[in-house]
């Protein structure tokens, strides 16, 4: 079954803005934009939901912490003991201070190798993925806004090149 959308090609940024804020408020689904660059509070625009990565990423760091202060109490008070310039290790507690540093080190590798891991994955982008841009030109100068089309066709062709775009073309989406 092939759905098809329209493709509204702009060449300006604030353009695109005043476009994405025409058609949410016109009630019309944008299943998404592709911009050369990040265009700033285009995500609110569009109504997208703040991201959670935040999230992830202050639980990634307690995993690396957790991680880490097990890791010292195995290695350096359980496992071999040893008595490092006159200081006995008899307790984690009373070399703590000492595995700060470790401990700082693990939370942020932990929270940055696993974040960009839970990027990867939440974006879709797996080793030798083909690209999925509809439009060459949106990663040199152009804007592109995808749009479901529900019967509408017309409509929207006429919608779009109110809005200032450039280029209207409707698409057959596998």
């Amino acid at each position: 079954m092939s759905n098809k959308v329209i493709h509204a090609i702009y060449n300006d940024d604030d353009i695109l803005m005043d476009a994405v804020k025409k058609t949410r408020a016109a009630h019309h689904h944008i299943e998404e934009v592709f911009t050369p660059f990040p265009v700033h509070g285009l995500d609110k625009a569009m109504g997208l939901a703040p991201t959670r990565l935040a999230i992830c990423a202050f639980i990634y760091g307690l995993c690396g912490l957790s991680f880490g202060t097990w890791m010292m109490n195995y290695i350096m008070i359980t496992d071999w003991p040893q008595d490092i310039g006159g200081k006995p290790s008899f307790s984690y507690i009373e070399n703590m201070p000492a595995f700060v540093p470790i401990m700082f080190e693990e939370t942020v590798f932990f929270a940055a190798h696993l974040m960009v891991i839970t990027f990867y994955m939440r974006s879709r982008l797996w080793p030798f993925k083909e690209a999925e841009n509809p439009d060459v030109r949106t990663t040199d100068d152009h804007f592109l806004m995808e749009v479901a089309v529900n019967n509408n066709e017309k409509e929207l062709v006429s919608f779009f090149e109110k809005t200032g775009a450039v280029e209207v073309k409707v698409i057959d989406k596998h």
